[in-house]
This record gives C-alpha cells, structure tokens and sequence, in this order.
C-alpha cells in the first residue's frame, strides 16, 4: 500500500491563447470548427459508462445559422432516469473507497486533456453550439473547466489535512465522507466550465451524480462526458441523461437516495426544485444538500470621480460579451449627471464599431443568442421601452432571427430609477442606464440596493478610493461577487470564488473550497486507549 501524503501545489491558472492569424492554435481550430460544421453526430444517453439510444430524437442546431444542423441526440425517458440513479448508486461505494489521490488524478488528466489534446474540439464545440467568440469559448471551455479540474484536486487537498487534535489517552480523526446517495446534477447552456464543475465538485469528494445537460449545450457537453471516460472515470460515477428538465427532476426528486442538488440556471426552476425536495422531505434517507446559482441583476454603480472611458468599455464589455447571456452580466448602470455625456459619448463610439455575426467571422464581438425563445423573450423587453414615455433607446434595438438568433446589443436610458428593465433579469444584451444628479449620490445608492431582488455581481468605479470603499460598504449585501474599477464579470477560478445570495443563489462559491466542503458529510472517530474500568467518579472513591 502506498501511505504517502501526497502534496499538491496551489495550480496556476491556464493561459488563455491569443488566436492570432496564422499561430497554431488559430489553424487547429478553425479546421476542427470544419470539421464539426461539416458532420452531424448523434448524442446518446450514457449511464453506467454504456451508451444508450432511446429513439426519442431531438436535434441540436447552431444559434447563428439555425438551418444548420449539429447533431441529433436521444431523450431519456423515466425508465433511463431510473437506471442512472441505480448506476449512480452502485457506483457510490467503490469511488468513495477509493483514495482521494487517484480521484484527483483523474479530474488532472481531464484538464491535461482539455488543453492539450482536445483544446480545439472543446472550443470548437461551444462555438458552433452555444454561439460564443473565440475568446469567449477559450476562457471558458477550455481555461475556465481546466482551472475548475486543478483547483479541486487542491482545494480538496486542504481539506483532507483539516484533523482535530488528540489528547492524553485518545486519538481523534476526522473522516470526510461524501453524502450518502447520489447528486442531481442541472447545468445551464451558458457555460461548458460549469456544467464540468456541477459533476466534478462533487465527484471530486466521492459522490456519484446524475446529469441532466441543458438541451442548448449538448455538444460540448457530450464531449466533455467522453473526455471524462477517456481519463479514467469508472462507470457510473457520473450518468449522462439529456432530456425533460420536468419529468427528470420529478423522478430524481422521488427517490429516497437523494443527497444533494447541484445547480445552476433560472430563479423558477431552483425554487421548483427545492420545492420539490420539500414536498418529499420524510422520504429521504438524509436532508439533501441544495447548491444552487440562479439569476442576477448585475450593476455598475458610477461615482463622479470616474473615468468616463473607463467605465463605458468596461460596461459594453460587461454587458454584451456572450450577448449578456450571463449571470454575471451587467444590466444596469447609475451615472452621475456631470460625467453623463462623456460616457455616452464613449458607448456610442463602442457600439458603432462593433460587429455582429457569425461566430466563424473572428472580426464579430457580438454572436447570437442561444435559441428562439429567448430571443422573443429579450425583444418583447425593447419593444416594451419603444414604447415607454419614461425611457430611450440610444444604441441597437433591433433583431432578426431569420437565419440566426442575432439581436442588437442595445442600450436604453431611462428618467424612472425602477423601470421594467433596471428590475427585470433578461438574460440578453440589454443595458438600462439612469442618469442621478451628483448631489444625491447617497440616496441613488439606497435605490441600487433595494431596486432587485437578486445579489450576485456588481461594481464600482471611482478614482477616489475612499468613496470607492464607502460604496463598497454600503452595497454589502447586493452582491456576492464585488468589484471596484473593474466589470462584475469574469471571476477566475481560485482568484475570486463565485456566488451571491438573496434571490441569486445559496452562494456557496464554485472556485473556492466552500463548494467542496457542501459535498461531503464528515465523521468524527474518537479511540480511546484505556477505557474507564469504574462507573464512578474519582472524588467518589475518597
């Protein structure tokens, strides 16, 4: 037996390639972008490391070029979800005897694999599928999932070395067991790192899952589930099960051998979900544990000390990077009067000058977002401002979605702090702005505060660094992830751990050791050396 401790080393973040013309990373992709445009595969279920075709089609297509198709893939049905939680299940025991070293291992080699030897198949995938940029798709298919993969092997690391003491006549230890039965696992569409983490946080501490992908990303994902099985992952540690988010959770959730959900996606659905898991509470063997990142109504709240161009490229940025189809994303910003036209100035210029398209034009900073539906849903937005008294749009405004999903990044300015857009999560490229007269700073403050009932990212931007810090402050609780002169979104990996409270999640912080520990339900042995041999005490003795 090797009893070796095993060190691992704090990990550095994966660099993100540049993609310039010509380099080698650029030709790889854009012949696996090829590649993939010129193939339709079909994606099966796969459930205790077996691929299983049900013959319940759908189809996967391209947000950009919605006539294009990508692939087809099965639907499970309520027989198939069954089948994933007995494969969860029997798979439990064997991961969580196995060491923690040899689990680590297997999350390293998924990330050695992701940046080396399918880097370009992983961009290329959340491209085609999910409609990101170059960048885009690098920071996160690729950076984003490595990161999440090494920092987990560490973070569990400083875990495992978390002992009691011992006293005189005793030896105490602490056993980190994962919860007993297996997680539900729910990724979103918007990112191919968080569908990994929603498997690998978990599995990570010896859990087994069930997997139930977003239909909108099941190209990388099923990439993703393969370059897992090609790293050692032994079967049924996690079960791959596309199909109805409905009649998935009902079964899930019916099963006595729930221990935990693992989330990320809309306010509706977690509160369905806990809903459910309440309803069902006495069936359970344990209370399961429920990790949840919801919605956001992200801002970037302006002092008039400002820089004017700073703050405009980075809200653009903030705003409309992935079309504003993140959680993170910012969608309103409180300007001050004095530095109102200077920053308008600098929007406009930005909006002007970026491009809309393709995602295999590289000039275009602006995709499609992510399907027909949300696509009606964010113009249904801009055609409520077209026609409000209390608001303009100055930037965008308009979409088409006869070959793709493509809607203008646009900016409305509104005279009403509390506008249908500065309350309402879109979930698109939509940034309301309010203008505030410099003297009342305080109470605009006030208003940011209590104007959403999310709490998951925002930021300040001040040249004065004591103001910056007096709003910092005061905007304690409206997000979980907090930034001064910086855009609230891009959170790294092992630099800033992410989540947000109120109605933004249970903001237990993917990318830090705190979503680990929800993972694992300790057990405290104490040995004693020489047990007591008389019932009474000593003073009775005398």
């Amino acid at each position: 037996m090797n009893n070796a401790i095993y060190n691992f080393p704090v990990p550095t973040n994966e660099a993100v390639l540049e993609y310039r013309n010509g380099s080698p990373e650029r030709i790889a992709l854009e012949k696996e972008l090829q590649r993939q445009s010129e193939s339709c595969i079909e994606i099966p279920l796969i459930i205790g490391g077996k691929e299983i075709k049900t013959g319940s089609i759908s189809e996967v297509r391209m947000p950009h070029n919605h006539q294009h198709l990508l692939a087809i893939y099965h639907k499970a049905t309520e027989k198939e979800v069954e089948m994933a939680i007995s494969a969860a299940l029997d798979a439990h025991r064997s991961w969580a005897d196995l060491s923690w070293t040899v689990r680590a291992s297997i999350l390293l080699k998924a990330a050695e694999l992701i940046g080396g030897k399918y880097r370009a198949l992983m961009n290329a995938a959340t491209m085609l599928g999910q409609s990101k940029n170059i960048f885009q798709a690098e920071i996160d298919s690729v950076c984003e999932t490595i990161d999440f993969l090494k920092f987990n092997a560490y973070f569990a690391s400083k875990i495992y070395e978390m002992q009691p003491r011992s006293a005189f006549n005793q030896l105490n230890k602490m056993e980190f067991r994962p919860l007993e039965g297996f997680v539900f696992t729910v990724s979103p569409f918007n990112f191919t790192s968080i569908a990994s983490n929603l498997n690998m946080a978990p599995v990570m501490m010896g859990n087994t899952t069930v997997w139930k992908p977003a239909t909108t990303s099941l190209l990388s994902n099923y990439y993703l589930m393969k370059i897992f099985q090609e790293a050692g992952l032994p079967e049924g540690v996690i079960n791959f099960v596309p199909g109805s988010g409905a009649m998935i959770g009902k079964t899930v959730m019916a099963s006595p051998d729930l221990a935990g959900i693992h989330f990320t996606g809309s306010n509706a659905t977690f509160n369905q979900l806990w809903g459910g898991v309440s309803a069902n509470l006495g069936n359970y063997k344990s209370y399961p544990r429920l990790i949840g990142e919801t919605g956001g109504k992200n801002f970037i709240f302006v002092h008039p000390s400002a820089s004017a161009k700073e703050v405009a490229v980075n809200a653009y940025r903030g705003a409309f990077e992935f079309q504003g189809q993140k959680c993170s994303a910012v969608s309103r910003l409180y300007v001050p009067e004095t530095l109102w036209q200077d920053v308008k100035s600098e929007l406009l210029a930005v909006s002007t000058d970026a491009r809309m398209g393709d995602v295999n034009d590289a000039g275009n900073f602006i995709n499609a977002v992510i399907d027909e539906a949300s696509f009606d849903n964010i113009m249904s937005y801009i055609h409520y401002a077209e026609k409000a008294q209390d608001a303009e749009i100055i930037a965008g405004g308009r979409g088409d979605k006869s070959k793709g999903y493509f809607v203008q990044p646009t900016i409305i300015v509104t005279t009403n702090p509390r506008f249908k857009t500065m309350e309402e999560e879109i979930f698109g490229p939509v940034l309301t702005i309010f203008v505030y007269p410099d003297a009342e700073m305080n109470q605009m403050l006030e208003i940011c505060n209590t104007t959403s009932p999310y709490g998951l990212t925002g930021a300040v931007f001040a040249q004065d660094r004591v103001a910056a810090s007096q709003m910092c402050e005061y905007l304690r609780y409206a997000a979980g992830n907090f930034y001064i002169n910086d855009k609230p979104t891009g959170a790294i990996v092992g630099l800033q751990p992410f989540g947000g409270s109120r109605a933004s999640g249970t903001n237990d912080k993917a990318g830090g050791e705190f979503n680990l520990i929800r993972w694992i339900s300790p057990r405290t042995i104490k040995e004693t050396f020489q047990p007591a041999t008389d019932y009474r005490y000593s003073y009775m003795m005398e």
